[in-house]
């Protein structure tokens, strides 16, 4: 019985080798808008990152230390100086900023279906063009304490970047959308709970997503303004300052890989709330 009819009645269903050689495989990675199966995404990932590793091991500058140094340097860092705590105390300020950025922001989007908060939201966009270093000074005033004053910065910063895109979503929604739910006699409050809000959830959790990786990566910056709670942010500060960079890459390595971790959580997440979405996609 030949492969082809042996995978109608799913009796065998693994890619042929032809179909996985390695010219196929390059073809589909370097061609626009092909679909790759799981095995041969596999190997593409794989050879991504061998040649990465290559990369780091032989052809990296000389300051730049090697796997096993930096492997060193995180035992050290995780056993004697307390790594995981500072990365757990780091993680919950994010967390903590991430969710009133997300209550302030989606709450000024959804309310720019009305004149009076859609100049308010189209003020707040503007603000991102301002940098934190001079807002600190007045932060720091209007903060009870060193703990705020990281989550205050963490929020303007996420909060000007997440109004400009969900604000723009909103503003892009298309009239028919409107029409059609007033044509199921509903208010127009009850318009915007359907049509902004239920129907630009997928939008706001993609969104969520991408503030929370701005808010990672500018928490670093921020704890080095703020040492007084430390955080991986001061940690990665001092190694910093005595040339300790055996250190400083795993850290940055360890911020790394619990950024994209929660990067992920956020992505399954918004797959079980939102699964038409997908539907939608071209590559699948």
């Amino acid at each position: 019985m030949s492969e082809e009819r042996l995978a109608v009645y799913g009796i065998f269903n693994v890619p042929s080798m032809q179909s996985l050689s390695g010219w196929n495989v390059v073809r589909k990675a370097l061609s626009p808008n092909q679909a790759c199966s799981k095995t041969e995404l596999g190997i593409i990932i794989g050879a991504q990152v061998i040649f990465a590793f290559l990369f780091w091991i032989i052809w990296a500058p000389p300051i730049v230390p090697r796997p096993l140094e930096v492997v060193h340097a995180f035992q050290k860092l995780w056993m004697r100086d307390g790594l995981g705590v500072e990365l757990a105390m780091s993680f919950m300020v994010n967390l903590e900023a991430l969710a009133i950025s997300s209550i302030i922001s989606l709450g000024l989007a959804y309310l720019s279906v009305t004149q009076f908060v859609r100049i308010i939201a189209s003020a707040a966009s503007k603000l991102r063009f301002l940098g934190l270093t001079g807002l600190s000074l007045m932060f720091t005033y209007l903060t009870p304490d060193g703990h705020w004053l990281k989550v205050s910065l963490l929020v303007f910063g996420m909060t000007v970047f997440f109004v400009t895109a969900m604000a723009s979503e909103v503003a892009n929604i298309p009239k028919a959308e409107f029409d059609h739910a007033r044509t199921l006699r509903m208010s127009e409050w009850r318009v915007v709970w359907e049509v902004v809000v239920l129907g630009k959830m997928d939008v706001a959790i993609e969104t969520i997503r991408q503030n929370a990786a701005i808010g990672w990566m500018m928490l670093t910056m921020v704890e080095g303004i703020v040492k007084s709670e430390g955080g991986v942010g001061a940690m990665l500060l001092n190694e910093n300052k005595h040339m300790l960079l055996d250190a400083v890459f795993a850290i940055q390595l360890t911020i790394l890989l619990v950024g994209l971790l929660f990067d992920y959580i956020i992505g399954v997440s918004k797959n079980i709330a939102c699964p038409w979405v997908s539907l939608s996609l071209q590559r699948r």
